[in-house]
């Protein structure tokens, strides 16, 4: 079957919708999910080899170009048909049982985690709730049910592959395939392990603490090594990858290690100069503004921006000034401008020029 058709993705998805569309139907078909479903291991173990192709960038650019022949064993059997003619004219051994790779590598687990910019300015400990496929305590992986032990597997005889030759243009032609009874593995169970039904591994949930460092950036992902789904029969787990999201902000935008926002000046202090009040993440700042100052202009604050990653200081904030203009006005107030206004020989069109207008016409 298709990977591509098997985790229910397109054949452009993101490394992201893979591990998405993984880990839904990795839940909805585990086999201690579906107990008494015979087709739910198998299924099961066609979601996990699609995600381990796909999730891999070099298997899955071969499986692109050869499909499940270009993602065998080492060497020219990455070439899928080309491997078969070298082992037909020289006695085998690119596609032969020494080549195997063994027990598969844990799968990667994704987890996610948001955080506010404050969080991700200062850095925090968080608790991530994930599921994995743990070790069995009860066989160690292996599978089999104490005491007993993984037989060589009676289709393939321990080899984890089935071989056929057929006739072409250039002669006898052997192919190799993976063995269906045991998975490639070379083994089988006769006395499954009563715990995990032979499977070597148990879904459990773990509650992990998390340290997320000091100015992590929106997207980031955070390796946590040996934390993802337990290896088959022993073989080397997988990883725990973290994904940073961070929330909007009500006041700051963010860009690198930088801070963006906006500051309203009052008009009066705009024209004759005074102290404003700038927001930083680690509260107000203090600020003179020269007389004169226009709507646009900018202040910079250095090392009052996002904490850079590893402790190498701050970003520089930056605020943009927007001057006020104010409103509801006393009679006292709207007196005192108008007056103003009239000393700098400008028509402000208030009730002043209004009355004289009035005046005219009658």
């Amino acid at each position: 079957m298709d990977h591509y058709e098997t985790l229910g993705v397109a054949r452009d998805a993101t490394a992201d919708e893979i591990k998405k569309a993984y880990r839904r139907l990795a839940r909805e078909h585990h086999p201690d999910a579906n107990r008494g479903d015979p087709t739910a291991e198998e299924r099961f173990k066609q979601i996990t080899v699609a995600y381990e192709t796909l999730s891999d960038p070099e298997k899955r650019r071969r499986y692109d170009m050869f499909g499940d022949e270009g993602i065998g064993s080492a060497g020219f059997s990455d070439f899928g048909g080309i491997s078969d003619l070298f082992a037909s004219f020289f006695g085998g051994g690119f596609g032969s049982a020494s080549g195997r790779s063994g027990p598969a590598r844990g799968a990667d687990v994704l987890a996610e985690i948001e955080l506010t910019l404050e969080e991700a300015d200062t850095g925090v400990e968080r608790d991530v709730e994930i599921e994995t496929l743990n070790e069995c305590s009860e066989c160690h992986g292996s599978g089999a049910a104490p005491g007993t032990f993984p037989s060589a597997c009676s289709q393939c005889r321990g080899t984890g592959e089935l071989r056929q030759v057929r006739r072409t243009m250039f002669g006898n032609v052997m192919t190799a395939s993976t063995c269906p009874r045991c998975g490639g593995q070379g083994q089988e169970i006769t006395s499954p392990c009563p715990r995990c039904t032979g499977r070597g591994r148990i879904a459990e949930v773990e509650t992990l603490t998390v340290q997320i460092p000091a100015g992590v950036d929106d997207g980031a992902q955070l390796r946590v090594s040996g934390r993802g789904h337990a290896g088959v029969r022993g073989a080397g787990a997988g990883d725990l990858y973290v994904a940073i999201s961070i929330a909007p902000h009500p006041i700051f935008q963010r860009a690198g290690d930088d801070l963006g926002c906006e500051v309203g000046v009052p008009m009066t202090i705009a024209a004759l100069g005074g102290t404003i009040e700038i927001p930083t993440l680690e509260g107000p700042e203090l600020v003179e503004v020269a007389p004169g100052t226009q709507s646009g202009h900018v202040e910079r604050l250095k090392n009052k921006g996002m904490t850079r990653l590893h402790g190498r200081g701050r970003g520089t904030l930056v605020a943009l000034l927007k001057v006020e203009t104010p409103i509801d006005l006393t009679e006292e107030q709207r007196d005192l401008l108008e007056r103003f206004a009239a000393s700098r020989g400008e028509s402000t069109g208030g009730r002043g020029l209004f009355d004289k207008i009035k005046e005219a016409f009658n």
